[in-house]
């Protein structure tokens, strides 16, 4: 079966992507490989490293996402944290500034951004914006209140770890418990709303119409049912929105609890990434040892 750009047609069984292997080979000997996130591609990687699927693009249930691979990255230097995703099919490299935020200064993305360019001249080098549409900042924040990606991916204590993500699934999930809970507000009265305008309307315009004149009695039904149905698109919306972020938050909280599951299991091993101790209770037992 013939390849396109690395990528098998048969999906992630039949092959591993050779050109996402030989990119994260080429990354690692400049920056410090710390998880994978992969979707619909088996990628060798010679870190120890945990390994996960790319949960943002799997829950997408009409798949139009082209296979790809993603990486946590850290500058060796400055200690920042990126994410890379490489889309092998479209020799595309993107630099996801959302899920790092607070982790990276613009001045690091930067010299990354630089350096793909220059390594990567045949991939299009694209840097993501930070969508306030989708709330990436809201979502960052309610992330790191309860636990930074820093310490999922670099932390020792995992006992802490669990407990900051479990208050963090616990907070996710109350999230979208009241996104629910606005959006059946706003499909509840909308519709009884708008018939009441509709009908007080249409009762107060016999009396209104020898003061304010014909015309203005034809615009005055499209008017008030027009504000009526902004306001409550505007609801709409913002109950959809709430959707999303919690959404969101939840999948954040099921991809740091695999990293740190993965983590735990390779530290069980004895395989500790490059430039880590080893965890907390390793430690432990390794210093009371005579």
């Amino acid at each position: 079966m013939e390849s396109v750009g690395g990528v098998v047609p048969g999906g992630p069984a039949s092959g591993t992507c050779a050109v996402s292997s030989r990119f994260f080979a080429d990354v690692a000997s400049f920056a410090r490989l710390r998880a994978v996130k992969l979707y619909r591609l088996r990628v060798d990687v010679a870190a120890a490293v945990p390994r996960l699927p790319c949960l943002d693009h799997e829950a997408v249930l009409h798949e139009g996402v082209a296979p790809h691979a993603a990486a946590y990255i850290e500058d060796p230097e400055t200690g920042e944290l990126q994410e890379l995703v490489l889309f092998p099919s479209r020799r595309r490299i993107e630099v996801d500034p959302a899920s790092t935020l607070y982790e990276h200064t613009e001045a690091g993305r930067d010299r990354l951004t630089a350096w793909l360019r220059t390594r990567f001249p045949d991939f299009r080098v694209v840097v993501e914006g930070v969508s306030w549409l989708r709330g990436d900042r809201r979502v960052a924040r309610a992330c790191r209140a309860q636990v930074t990606l820093r310490d999922v991916l670099l932390g020792t204590d995992f006992d802490r770890m669990a407990r900051g993500l479990e208050r963090l699934q616990t907070v996710a999930a109350l999230m979208e418990k009241q996104s629910r809970v606005a959006s059946w507000s706003v499909r509840t009265v909308t519709g009884p709303f708008l018939a009441a305008v509709g009908f007080v309307v249409y009762q107060g315009l016999g009396r209104l119409a020898p003061a304010l004149g014909e015309a203005a009695v034809n615009a005055l039904p499209a008017l008030v049912l027009g504000v009526a149905g902004a306001v409550f698109l505007y609801y709409g919306l913002r109950a959809v929105h709430l959707t999303e972020i919690a959404n969101r938050v939840w999948k954040r909280a099921a991809e740091y609890g695999l990293i740190v599951a993965e983590r735990r299991r390779l530290a069980e091993k004895g395989e500790v990434p490059e430039g880590l101790d080893p965890p907390a209770d390793r430690r432990g037992a390794r210093d009371r040892s005579p």
